[in-house]
């Protein structure tokens, strides 16, 4: 179950609901990122095709992307109508993708207030919301501890002991997959000391590259004269990208320094 800071959607949210009962004339869902909340879905908003019996278009049990429509707040607790018909394919997937990431994230919060003996809404008090508010979901929040460690979040003044928890937690429940780029390096000179030259351009490249944040590793090595290859590991292509072809710039600079010639090639892979 998702907690949501509100107790209710607004008007013309994108909500995920469950169908609870099927009625001649529409069904009753229960908002599953609002506890359970009842809303309405009426007969003539289910779906633009066809039908005759509502029970080939719903049936009980089914989760279902929804718009909301309507609140009556006149009444006490205000009455939802829901509609399936005005969703389109583009925000159904997109509200499913959300929801699945936000459960994902509910179900790691869930495991710290365990073990720190504090309610979810606590922990979702706590970091959730703070996540949610810094990184736009709290999915993603989670993510970046999982990629940069508990330094991502410095500044969201999060509990010390929580922090702790849910950075374990979030190494044991988020996996996030690693791409890299390669390129081949030529380098070239004919002065006495070239070996040493060469070593220290190789060494500073690599240091500038650990350096940028997103990129967790950087192997340099020797693949046959006078050719270097080069592979740089992260978690974003264009993060890679940028800091490989901003590195290799300046070794181009710094090459002419050391009177080596310098040439650089991408391998697509």
């Amino acid at each position: 179950m998702v907690l949501k800071r509100k107790s209710i959607p607004d008007n013309g949210d994108i909500v995920v609901a469950t169908v609870d009962k099927v009625f001649s004339y529409g069904a009753y869902v229960k908002l599953d990122e609002y506890q359970g909340y009842p809303a309405f879905l009426p007969w003539s908003e289910i779906t633009t095709k066809h039908f005759r019996d509502i029970h080939e278009v719903v049936r009980e049990g089914q989760r279902i992307v929804a718009k909301v429509i309507r609140i009556d707040r006149k009444k006490k607790p205000p009455a939802i109508d829901v509609s399936t018909k005005r969703v389109t394919v583009e925000d159904q997937r997109a509200k499913m993708i959300e929801w699945k990431r936000a459960q994902k994230a509910h179900n790691i919060l869930e495991i710290v207030a365990k073990r720190l003996g504090k309610s979810v809404r606590e922990i979702y008090e706590a970091v959730g919301w703070k996540l949610e508010d810094y990184f736009g979901e709290i999915m993603a929040g989670l993510e970046e501890i999982a990629m940069r460690g508990p330094e991502a979040v410095a500044k969201l003044g999060i509990d010390d002991q929580v922090l702790k928890i849910l950075t374990e937690e979030v190494k044991r429940h988020v996996e996030i997959k690693k791409v890299s780029i390669s390129g081949v390096m030529t380098l070239h000179t004919l002065a006495p000391d070239g070996i040493n030259r060469i070593r220290k351009l190789l060494e500073e490249i690599k240091e500038h590259l650990k350096g940028v944040d997103g990129v967790t590793s950087v192997d340099v090595y020797y693949i046959g004269s006078p050719r270097y290859r080069i592979d740089v590991e992260g978690y974003e292509y264009k993060v890679l990208e940028k800091a490989l072809s901003s590195v290799i710039e300046r070794a181009s600079s710094e090459a002419k320094n050391l009177d080596i010639e310098f040439s650089f090639e991408r391998i697509r892979e």
